[in-house]
């Protein structure tokens, strides 16, 4: 077995080479490179992974004609183009936990560095001055900390915080009522939030919804006074509002860690009085970064190896314990969204997917996504678990998940159901010896069937002669037949046979099915 090619764009510590090797992967370490350089050789990798350096663009991607997965060693995402990645099918991974505590204890520092004025005193000091009288700073103590997002990093900055005797408030659309009792921070709006803290620090990602949060307009009816620490992400803030802001004293100083344009070699803040920044260290310890590397390359090999999926952005995370119990239900939503999908006519608007047994209590996303991969490939033959989702968005899909907690026939059961014009049309499927996908219902019909090859769906009045007469015309032309599966609703009704044939059914020949005495329907099917 071919063993899958990673490829490390950038610096990082050099364990995380080993630990591909470790877990099964070829590595090769070649950092510095132009984008026209790693356009040439990223075709020949199943994995890349990276840190800032590396810029993911449309451009890479569309030559990254075998990439499986990348792998950002970090939080921040910024230089890879997610929404491209996705519809590529190629899963984007971070390390959000690697420099949590990093990066909080710098916007801790921060903090205190701003209250106490150091920089400038060191640097007086250090120049000969012994400017005592210059330097009045503040206390943290019994001061009110606002955060805006209380994730990882935020909750982490608001633990030290109350370890300083401070008061916190959080600003997080995500945050309840009970993450924050357990945190010991107030929930409060932005516009609260701004109103009383004395000290505010960011972490948030940069989004659309989180683009300049702190405009000139917020910051300005921001209580007077207040001191800004932002390690999270350039552009959040309204750089040149915030100068005009310090020099008027409104905002009593600011630290930054971060900019809207890095590296910051200028910018309007930097005579603005009060104001300390340093170049994007939040991350920047031996810790962190042996800590991120091999997280990453933990993550990516498990994936490429093992299927599991850790920290994914833009996919359930399913991780390497998790991986083999889901394979086999896995296998088997893809083979019924894949027959839906080859079945069902028209242009389909909803797709409902139905867990209960023991399906009911796996975890459902990845199951979904499996479903939609066979389902989309009515659509596209270059689809997979991590870009069907987006796939199905784009095309107005709507998606419909349903758990049920009943006890039914069977010990596990997946369906699958589509509207269409003529009504829903379902199918059901099960495991045997809870690993070997099977059909077990279809369109109402009770058939039990292995979904695998070629196969050959027909619809015929229950009649006499008719599994003759299909056998004659398929051995006719050198159709062997593999498996035969018949379902019926009522004797002398209408029935439906499944057939397993060693080789795809030439449109000829399904014409020809088509013309049987009693038959409704023939589809050829591929799986």
């Amino acid at each position: 077995m071919t063993k899958p090619k990673v490829l490390i764009s950038d610096k990082m510590d050099p364990n995380a080479a080993r630990i591909f090797e470790e877990r099964g992967c070829d590595v090769d370490v070649i950092t510095g490179e132009t984008p026209e350089e790693l356009k040439a050789r990223i075709g020949d990798y199943d994995g890349l992974a990276i840190r800032s350096s590396t810029k993911v663009t449309k451009e890479i991607l569309d030559a990254a004609t075998n990439l499986k997965v990348i792998g950002r060693a970090g939080i921040g995402v910024d230089n890879v183009d997610i929404p491209y990645a996705s519809g590529k099918g190629v899963v984007v991974m971070n390390t959000p936990f690697g420099n949590s505590i990093t990066t909080a204890e710098h916007a801790i520092a921060m903090m205190m560095a701003l209250a106490r004025q150091i920089p400038d005193a060191n640097t007086r000091t250090k120049a000969g001055e012994w400017p005592k009288k210059d330097f009045m700073g503040v206390e943290v103590t019994g001061k009110t900390l606002g955060l805006i997002g209380a994730g990882n990093i935020g909750s982490i900055v608001a633990s030290r915080a109350l370890g300083l005797k401070m008061k916190v408030m959080a600003y997080d659309p995500f945050l309840t009522e009970e993450r924050a009792i357990e945190l010991g921070v107030q929930k409060a709006d932005l516009e609260s939030v701004l109103a009383k803290a004395d000290f505010l620090t960011l972490h948030t990602p940069l989004t659309d919804q989180t683009r300049n949060i702190l405009n000139r307009e917020r910051l300005e009816n921001a209580k007077p006074g207040l001191r800004i620490v932002n390690c999270a992400r350039g552009g959040l803030i309204d750089e040149l509002a915030l100068a005009d802001l310090l020099k008027s004293g409104h905002i009593a100083g600011a630290a930054l860690d971060v900019f809207q344009t890095e590296p910051a070699t200028e910018s309007p803040l930097f005579d603005a009085p009060n104001f300390i920044c340093t170049p994007h260290l939040g991350a920047s310890t031996t810790e962190a970064q042996v800590n991120v590397a091999l997280q990453v390359a933990e993550q990516m090999a498990d994936y490429l190896v093992n299927g599991g999926v850790t920290n994914a952005l833009n996919m359930p995370s399913l991780s390497a314990e998790e991986a083999p119990k889901l394979k086999p239900y896995m296998a088997l939503a893809e083979n019924l969204g894949s027959l839906v999908g080859q079945l069902a006519h028209g242009n389909l608007t909803q797709i409902s997917i139905e867990r209960e047994g023991a399906a009911a209590d796996l975890q459902g996303k990845p199951i979904t996504a499996a479903v939609l991969a066979g389902f989309m490939r009515r659509y596209s033959d270059s689809v997979n678990m991590v870009n069907a989702p987006y796939m199905a968005k784009e095309r107005g899909l709507d998606v419909r998940e349903v758990r049920h907690d009943r006890e039914g026939v069977y010990h596990t059961l997946i369906r699958v159901t589509v509207a269409t014009s003529q009504g829903d049309r379902s199918v059901a499927g099960t495991l045997f010896g809870n690993e070997a996908p099977r059909l077990v219902e279809m369109f109402g019909v009770g058939i039990e069937a292995e979904l695998s090859g070629n196969m050959l769906y027909i619809v015929n009045e229950d009649a006499p002669g008719f599994i003759g007469r299909i056998g004659t015309l398929l051995g006719g032309h050198g159709i062997n037949i593999g498996t035969f599966h018949l379902g019926r609703r009522d004797a002398g009704g209408e029935a439906v046979l499944l057939l397993s044939v060693d080789q795809p059914i030439p449109t000829e020949v399904e014409k020809q099915a088509c013309e049987l005495e009693g038959v409704k329907v023939v589809k050829a099917l591929s799986f």
